[in-house]
């Protein structure tokens, strides 16, 4: 049985695990929306790491939803993705979505990665 928790290990934690992907992402999909940003690891596993800035989500409740959207789609999706590392940036045009339109998008960009 898979256990579809989101533990520290999928998390990118540093700065120097987020520079390495913006500088070599080898796979990158966007949307008016969203951009993820893909680069392989050699761990064995997915690890994902949000960048949701201030200057295009003003308000920390809207950040936060797209955060917890975004880690419930990576959870669900964790072993059929490849072991890679991500960043997922978000956009302002976001705002214009409602949630099921944001999980619908999330899960079309995420089949771009699977195994």
């Amino acid at each position: 049985m898979l256990n579809y928790f989101f533990k520290k290990q999928l998390r990118l934690s540093d700065s120097t695990s987020f520079q390495d992907v913006f500088n070599g992402s080898v796979k990158k999909k966007n949307t008016l929306e969203i951009s993820i940003l893909g680069r392989f690891n050699l761990l064995g596993h997915p690890r994902l790491g949000l960048s949701i800035p201030r200057k295009n989500i003003k308000h920390a409740h809207n950040r936060n939803l797209i955060k917890r959207l975004v880690r419930e789609t990576f959870r669900l999706l964790q072993y059929k993705l490849l072991s890679m590392d991500f960043v997922v940036i978000a956009k302002k045009n976001i705002l214009f979505l409602n949630n099921t339109r944001i999980i619908d998008m999330l899960n079309s960009l995420w089949s771009n990665y699977y195994r």
